[in-house]
């Protein structure tokens, strides 16, 4: 599919929810530092085309389970940015009601079962989501979202090797950033390609350009699509990269300064796809201005809307939560 076959109004979707996630996680990482935000996070930036391209073909109806590195697929499945803000502040407003934070956002509303803060933790999720829709009789499709370091727990090979015998409706897309953890991925692994392992288990392996979303886009489609017809898994591995740490305050002394700067030069998802749009005259730059400036008010407000939200209630910490403890374990103490 070429560039001219997709829709405008499509491509400035895409556009603007890449620069959302964009805007809104360099204020992430501005608050986070000021210690305004609790706990850890994980920023998105640098690998904005691969959520998008993937959620650019999905159906309000579809489900997708999301990583520790999150926010970026909370907001390209549709997500308020008001409401996740005020979770990331621990606010009653929060999509989770405070209780959930940077890693575990989940909002069924719109599809999104939840981040995780347990490596390839949502796989299971997902197989399980695309079973439900299998037996339902329903041409829903469920999303699993992971890491390159998720691709050698267990969960990873359970999961697929479950989903592909019962050809269920789910697509597994691995964000290779090249990197688990600290660990870059020619250590990890001695096969050359993620996508190779899909060969194992009898489902189709495809590799594409993480940085590109009109790439991104025509992979996810064809998976979607063929999972929408019951035809089974497919495992996509999206070749991206992280601009920032493995964690906001990561040292990242196990990569050259260089490498991330040549990444940010030459392969910027936004940068690329902004380059193609004007190049083939589909937008025009005052466009594009427009989109940011109307992003970054968007973001300020949600930020704004965070900060004036009230607390939880310390009272209503028990509420929502599947399993409550009993009297017993609420008293019981490791043994010294």
């Amino acid at each position: 599919m070429s560039l001219e076959e997709i829709p405008k109004e499509k491509l400035l979707w895409m556009y603007e929810k890449m620069v959302t996630i964009r805007r809104s996680e360099e204020k992430v990482a501005e608050y986070f530092a000021a210690g305004k935000i609790p706990g850890f996070v994980h920023l998105y930036i640098g690998e904005e085309a691969v959520a998008v391209g993937v959620m650019a073909n999905l159906r309000p109806d579809d489900v997708i389970t999301s990583t520790h590195r999150g926010h970026g697929h909370f907001i390209a499945k549709g997500g308020s940015l008001k409401a996740m803000w005020a979770e990331l502040f621990g606010k009653k407003t929060g999509v989770c009601k405070g209780k959930g934070g940077s890693m575990h956002i989940a909002d069924l509303d719109i599809g999104e079962l939840g981040a995780n803060g347990i490596v390839g933790g949502g796989i299971p999720h997902a197989v399980g989501a695309a079973l439900a829709f299998k037996l339902a009789g329903v041409d829903r499709v469920a999303v699993a979202f992971f890491g390159d370091g998720a691709s050698n727990q267990q969960n990873f090979h359970e999961g697929i090797n479950l989903a592909a015998i019962w050809k269920l409706p789910v697509v597994f897309v691995c964000e290779n950033n090249l990197y688990q953890i600290s660990l870059p991925y020619s250590k990890q692994q001695a096969i050359k390609s993620v996508a190779e392992r899909g060969k194992a288990y009898g489902i189709p392996g495809v590799e594409v350009d993480g940085q590109d979303v009109l790439a991104v886009y025509e992979v996810a489609r064809e998976a979607i699509e063929r999972a929408r017809r019951g035809e089974g898994p497919t495992l996509i591995e999206a070749k991206t990269y992280r601009f920032r740490g493995h964690f906001e305050g990561d040292p990242q002394i196990y990569r050259k300064r260089e490498e991330v700067e040549w990444w940010m030069k030459n392969k910027d998802p936004i940068k690329l796809f902004e380059e193609k749009l004007l190049s083939k005259g589909i937008v025009t730059k005052e466009e594009l201005e427009k989109i940011d400036e109307k992003v970054r008010m968007l973001v300020d407000e949600a930020i704004k809307y965070a900060e004036e939200s009230p607390w939880p209630n310390p009272k209503e910490v028990l509420e929502d939560v599947y399993s409550t403890p009993t009297k017993g374990w609420l008293v019981w103490k490791w043994p010294i």
